[in-house]
């Protein structure tokens, strides 16, 4: 095998779009099972602004997957070899910066469809209210935290582009998963009895998530065609992984079971087979077994040939299982918003 042919760099764009596409199909599945009917005299939000925000929300969550993944991407690969290293590096420096832009304007974009939300009767939006709105409601102040965070990453991006890895990854890695903190906190685990506990849950089911996926996305745009680095990079995912799918799994049952449990209005039974948010966690765990059973495939069967630089239908099995990802995090959006009342 020559050196070319270890070392070229292809990216498949189309595992992306595969992964955009199922969340933003997950969120409007989630929108239409929970959809219910105006209860007169109350005004509601309009139709654009109520399924504007879970798609917003779901391509938020998408570009800090990204940027986070890139940004993981180069400690995978380690530092020692930057004659085999750089040419990937050089697509997913900048490809990281426009991804944390990306989370930066989504997170804006769905503070204003949540301001519009929380004043339904306005027929105009105004920074006045969107003030407003950031001083009253804790989701205001979380994605203004976010946006921030976001823009300070990018920034450090931009150093890595002239300095290169000067600038330790471990750092964009770390403020990404930083600030997938505030969000998690604003949703059901603000309202738990067990606040503590569940809004600690939620934050490590959320940060192993996204680690996870972003992981496995950032190999498998950018360096499922390099045999060499695939070989070094994929056993060392393959143990993060695998302790993300533990924690995931277990803190999304844990924060799905207790937020049930703590519901006295309703049947336990009862409200996870007939309330929307009950059917989201099951749909949710359904993904969750898909995805491990595939990343299963990946670590059993084809991880061993992959470390032999044979070549592997990596790219398709990877690609499907980013995009039962993609599809999680869109029921995830909505699971997050979803009221444990019958349908």
């Amino acid at each position: 095998m020559s050196q070319a042919e270890t070392t070229t760099t292809k990216p498949r764009y189309s595992t992306l779009l595969c992964v955009v596409t199922a969340g933003l199909l997950g969120a409007l599945i989630g929108v239409a099972l929970t959809t219910t009917a105006p209860v007169p005299g109350v005004v509601q939000p309009s139709a654009v602004v109520s399924a504007g925000i879970p798609v917003v929300r779901v391509l938020l969550d998408l570009a800090a997957v990204t940027t986070i993944g890139l940004a993981l991407l180069s400690v995978l690969v380690g530092y020692d070899r930057p004659k085999l290293t750089e040419p990937i590096m050089r697509l997913a420096r900048p490809a990281g910066v426009a991804a944390a832009l990306v989370w930066a304007t989504a997170a804006v974009v769905a503070l204003i469809l949540q301001t519009a939300e929380y004043k339904p009767g306005s027929s105009t939006l105004s920074p006045s209210d969107i003030g407003q709105y950031i001083v009253a409601v804790g989701a205001g102040k979380a994605l203004v935290i976010v946006a921030v965070l976001a823009l300070v990453h990018a920034g450090i991006g931009a150093l890595a582009l002239r300095f290169g890895e000067k600038v330790p990854a471990e750092v964009r890695v770390g403020l990404g998963l930083f600030a997938l903190l505030p969000l998690p906190v604003t949703g059901h685990a603000s309202n738990w009895n067990y606040h503590d506990y569940t809004m600690m849950s939620m934050e490590l089911h959320v940060m192993s998530a996204v680690a996870w996926t972003g992981g496995l996305g950032a190999m498998t745009v950018l360096l499922v065609a390099n045999r060499t680095l695939l070989a070094h990079a994929l056993p060392r995912f393959s143990k993060l992984a695998t302790l993300c799918l533990i924690i995931s799994a277990a803190t999304g049952l844990f924060n799905g079971l207790v937020e049930i449990s703590l519901n006295p209005t309703i049947g336990f039974w009862a409200a996870i087979f007939t309330t929307p948010y009950g059917q989201l966690l099951i749909l949710k765990l359904v993904c969750t077994g898909v995805i491990a059973l595939l990343g299963a495939n990946v670590r059993w069967r084809l991880m061993p040939q992959i470390v032999r630089h044979n070549r592997t239908a990596l790219a398709s099995w990877a690609t499907l299982e980013l995009t039962v990802m993609g599809l999680a995090f869109g029921f995830a959006v909505v699971l997050t918003r979803a009221p444990v009342v019958a349908s």
